[in-house]
């Protein structure tokens, strides 16, 4: 089995605002198509215009319908890997072709040394493990690891391709171990939370969690300002007062 490093230098990872997130899929298509021709190339792909599309996908987006009282609304939640500081996939691999690097805790997979035992995958609870059949080994979000230090592109393309393609801003990339990082200070004031943290897998990855509505649009005449008169007139000094908060 691998062994983990006792610590590494640093944590970069990923903090994703779970409030701004529309679902759109541009992280899910940007990331198959940078990785298609990076790392982890190629990304197999069957049918994907028929009936029965398969591949191997390292960003997944899931959405829900989330209800609490008289709120409610749709939360898109991104999926891959989280970087766990103690990461079981890379503990069970008999191989060591899965492992932590030191430098930056980016977990990565050696195609070289993975035998497609499909250990890992059984391992992570996130489901984050993605077998290609093409090549029968494991693939998974590797950060871009081969973008983010790649000097022969521009600075601002320096981060992951799903980062650098969201349209809302709603995912943001690195250095969680450093307190002072803007990553870390987002987590800090939004009260970002780890998925699954009860396992004790120690994710690096970060979700902000959605926000509420500061008040609820009025269900009644009297709760509406007087003299409004019609419904549009309402709604519009209901968010006059919102916004003037």
């Amino acid at each position: 089995m691998t062994s983990l490093p006792n610590s590494t230098e640093r944590k970069l990872g990923l903090v994703i605002d779970l409030d701004i997130c529309v679902g759109c899929h541009a992280c899910v298509t940007s990331c198959k198509e940078w990785n298609t021709g990076g790392y982890s190339a190629p990304l197999s792909d069957h049918d994907p215009y028929g009936a029965d599309p398969s591949g191997a996908w390292l960003n997944r987006v899931h959405s829900f319908e989330v209800t609490d009282g008289d709120w409610s609304r749709t939360v898109h939640f991104p999926r891959s890997c989280l970087h766990c500081e103690e990461p079981a996939c890379v503990t069970v691999c008999p191989t060591g072709a899965s492992y932590k690097r030191v430098e930056d805790g980016i977990v990565l997979v050696n195609p070289d040394t993975c035998i497609g035992c499909k250990l890992c995958s059984w391992a992570c609870p996130y489901g984050a493990r993605e077998y290609d059949y093409d090549h029968g080994v494991m693939k998974k979000c590797t950060l871009c690891v081969d973008r983010i230090y790649n000097e022969t592109i521009p600075e601002e393309d320096r981060i992951p391709a799903c980062v650098r393609a969201c349209p809302t801003g709603a995912r943001a990339f690195g250095d969680l171990g450093d307190p002072d990082s803007d990553v870390s200070q987002s987590v800090e004031e939004r009260g970002g939370f780890n998925l699954l943290e009860e396992f004790g897998y120690k994710p690096v990855n970060k979700y902000l969690p959605p926000r509420k509505p500061v008040e609820p649009l009025p269900q009644a005449a009297e709760e509406a300002p007087a003299n409004t008169g019609s419904r549009l007139e309402k709604l519009f000094a209901w968010a006059d007062r919102a916004l003037s908060r």
